[in-house]
């Protein structure tokens, strides 16, 4: 079986999850026996020289500059196909929720969230208008759909009227620690001017989807007083968070980037991880923060009970009394959510997505 894999959607460090289901998914497929696979990538991952595509995975170079959201497109549909007929493949694997609509051969589209639908805001300009026009489209389109959980499958039944027959559910899994030594407690809050007290930690997009400021809400609300550590690269959102907590006299963080070292040290030395976001195809984060043994706390909604099961307190993202009182649960309930939540992050590996990927690609090609 020769597997043709999309990534031209993927400009590295500026993908999000969706390169990190890449990165961790690809070398996981090329170590099952049985299956070769080629990488369809934008200029500038070609331009990466520490990527599995191209390193345990041949590449092909679709010649597009993916920043450009028109390109992309162009790249996707004009490209890909001819490019992965020429790989002599037999199967396209889209990465990213969108898909060649047209094809002589088999297709298959992991559609990680419906997002555009369920909480419109989450994307911008061009983005936005791409996602509702192509997301619906490669879904008919396809000849299977992969899903990171089961709610997203739920969603495409009833959103978008997928067949449920066609869709498979490969969930994701927790990416290991990286082989760094953590930025020392006092060297980051110094150097972030964390101060001495309790430390908030919420790794997450600057958007308004992630429901950010209910959380800065929230914790205006506790008795204690503790600092709010949100990294994440800049958005247009990011200024109406400071003002609002600047308004609520909340202290609060905004590191832009963060080294793996500094993420490290940001997980050691936060007394609680919390994600309140209002919808997810699946919530890497919380699996990343239970396998570092950090208490989290995070939303009742989409994908996220799944993910955490009784890891995590769980609450209603849509008021912020309740995210409040969750966090209060938190100290007393400390050993057990670390416990809890590092058994809970065991259960999802990326072996096992691989594994239920491929299987996709079986049904896909039997059909």
């Amino acid at each position: 079986m020769r597997v043709a894999l999309n990534l031209v959607y993927l400009v590295p460090g500026e993908t999000g999850g969706m390169e990190v289901y890449a990165r961790e998914l690809i070398p996981r497929l090329a170590a099952l026996p049985g299956l070769e696979l080629v990488c369809l990538v934008n200029r500038e991952a070609a331009a990466d020289g520490d990527a599995p595509w191209g390193n345990a995975v041949p590449l092909e170079v679709v010649p597009v500059h993916a920043r450009n959201r028109v390109e992309w497109v162009r790249g996707e549909q004009q490209h890909v196909p001819r490019i992965a007929a020429a790989a002599s493949a037999d199967l396209i694997h889209s990465l990213a929720s969108t898909a060649p609509l047209r094809s002589a051969m088999k297709r298959i589209t992991t559609i990680h969230d419906l997002n555009y639908k369920l909480v419109p805001d989450a994307h911008f300009g061009l983005r936005a208008l791409g996602m509702r026009v192509l997301v619906p489209a490669s879904a008919r389109r396809s000849d299977r759909i992969l899903v990171d959980a089961e709610s997203t499958k739920r969603d495409l039944g009833s959103l978008l009227g997928t067949p449920l027959g066609k869709i498979d559910v490969a969930p994701l899994g927790v990416t290991p620690s990286p082989p760094v030594t953590p930025t020392p407690e006092a060297e980051l809050r110094a150097r972030l001017e964390l101060g001495e007290g309790e430390v908030l930690l919420t790794v997450s997009a600057k958007r308004p989807h992630k429901n950010l400021l209910r959380l800065l809400e929230a914790v205006a609300l506790l008795e204690s007083k503790p600092t709010v550590v949100l990294p994440g690269y800049p958005t247009p959102h990011e200024a109406e968070l400071r003002e609002r907590a600047a308004a609520l006299g909340v202290r609060a963080v905004f590191p832009a980037w963060v080294s793996a070292e500094d993420l490290e040290g940001l997980y050691a030395l936060a007394t609680a991880f919390v994600f309140p976001s209002l919808a997810e195809g699946f919530g890497l984060p919380v699996l990343e923060a239970m396998a570092r043994g950090v208490p989290v706390a995070c939303s009742d909604r989409s994908s996220l009970p799944e993910v955490a099961g009784d890891a995590a307190i769980l609450f209603d993202p849509f008021d912020p009394r309740a995210i409040a009182d969750a966090l209060r649960r938190i100290p007393g309930e400390a050993e057990r959510l670390r416990e809890a939540g590092r058994a809970q992050a065991a259960r999802f590996t990326w072996e096992r997505c691989a594994e239920l990927t491929h299987a996709a690609y079986v049904r896909t090609l039997a059909a």
